[in-house]
């Protein structure tokens, strides 16, 4: 059990080294597309990440590490050309011709610099559409594109490079199933959520006793203890996600991402340290900011416009399944390392200052 101990020990740190940038900062792209205004014509965005796309188009001309605005003018020509051969339209098997005008616009997503290209699809009729997307995959195995056409919302990836769109209005049922899928899945990629739970999680097998933490006997009490934690932190970020995405509330995005990293980074810093042993409130405090953060990554997907509300209600539940399906690997590992003299001495104290080493980066790139 101790060279598995150790194992796991040297596994976190690892796992966590390798996540040290990601989170929330993943590299992700952004296309926008309708046909409202004429069924055959899409016109719309595509968002590229400036730094995504210097790795396939040569833009710091002069080597200064800068890039320009001028820079990406100048290289406009090239652009294109890379944006027309990763990013295609088919109908009915036949290409629809792509237009990209050169009124570039720059945006940012997560305090990062965007590049806006507009884009302009001309196809022969309403039929059904096949997108295919293969953009900064040689560079990025985890690199993804989030779709949203006529309000539906896809993720495309290294392995879904080729999705299809229906132009019938979608189902109850499958808009229900796509929101469900977006928001398992942006839970999994989503580091500083899933860092911050598990930072709550090692320490849901232990209690303080004569300023030491001691191995919970009880799994009774640990499964009480642990389902009160999770249930204050889902009911709280299940209201302001709620809120946010019925624009019943407004926060600034950038001080929302700075709140979750400090959220993360006094979780993690609480355990080896404790000022707060009674968790409950405190994370629901951190949950509403958590929250506010999910929301704007639905707010990156889009709403269907036909079924708003249940939209929000699918993501939530997905949020939710994704936050769960982590709870059920976790807890039983550490119902069976609490025991364990180096669970309390290394795996939980290097384990939480490695996630707190990470939210002070994440503050620091957030400030």
């Amino acid at each position: 059990m101790k060279t598995l101990s150790s194992f796991l020990t040297a596994l976190l740190v690892t796992l966590l080294s390798a996540f040290s940038a990601q989170a929330h900062q993943l590299s992700t792209s952004y296309i926008t597309l309708d046909n409202a205004q004429n069924p055959q014509l899409y016109t719309g965005t595509w968002q590229v990440n400036i730094n995504d796309l210097e790795q396939s188009v040569a833009l710091d001309l002069n080597q200064d590490q800068q890039i320009s605005w001028a820079e990406l003018k100048s290289q406009n020509e090239a652009i294109n050309r890379y944006a027309k051969s990763n990013f295609t339209v088919l109908q009915n098997m036949q290409i629809c011709p792509l237009t990209i005008a050169d009124n570039y616009q720059l945006d940012n997503h997560f305090n990062e610099a965007y590049l806006v290209l507009p884009l302009q699809f001309s196809c022969a009729n309403n039929a059904d559409i096949t997108l295919n997307y293969s953009a900064f995959f040689e560079h990025d195995a985890n690199h993804k594109v989030i779709v949203n056409l006529n309000q539906v919302s896809r993720v495309f990836t290294k392995t879904e490079q080729q999705q299809t769109f229906s132009t019938q209005q979608a189902s109850y049922l499958s808009t229900f199933n796509q929101y469900v899928y977006q928001g398992v899945l942006h839970i999994w990629i989503g580091i500083d959520h899933i860092l911050f739970l598990i930072a709550l999680l090692l320490t849901c097998v232990l209690s303080r006793n004569n300023k030491q933490w001691q191995a919970i006997a009880s799994k009774k009490q640990i499964i009480k203890h642990t389902a009160w934690i999770v249930t204050a932190f889902t009911l709280a970020h299940s209201l302001t996600l709620t809120a946010t995405a019925l624009n019943m509330v407004s926060p600034n995005s950038r001080w929302v991402e700075l709140g979750i990293a400090i959220s993360v980074l006094f979780a993690a810093v609480n355990n080896v340290w404790p000022v707060i042993v009674r968790l409950g409130w405190l994370t629901f405090a951190f949950g509403l900011l958590h929250g506010m953060g999910f929301a704007s990554v639905l707010g990156e997907l889009g709403l269907s416009s036909d079924y708003q509300l249940l939209s929000i209600l699918a993501f939530n539940l997905g949020v939710e399944l994704g936050q769960l399906s982590i709870l059920c690997i976790a807890l039983p590992l550490l119902l069976i390392l609490r025991d364990k003299p180096i669970y309390i001495k290394w795996i939980m104290p290097i384990g939480s200052l490695a996630i707190a080493a990470m939210a002070l980066l994440w503050c620091v790139e957030r400030i």
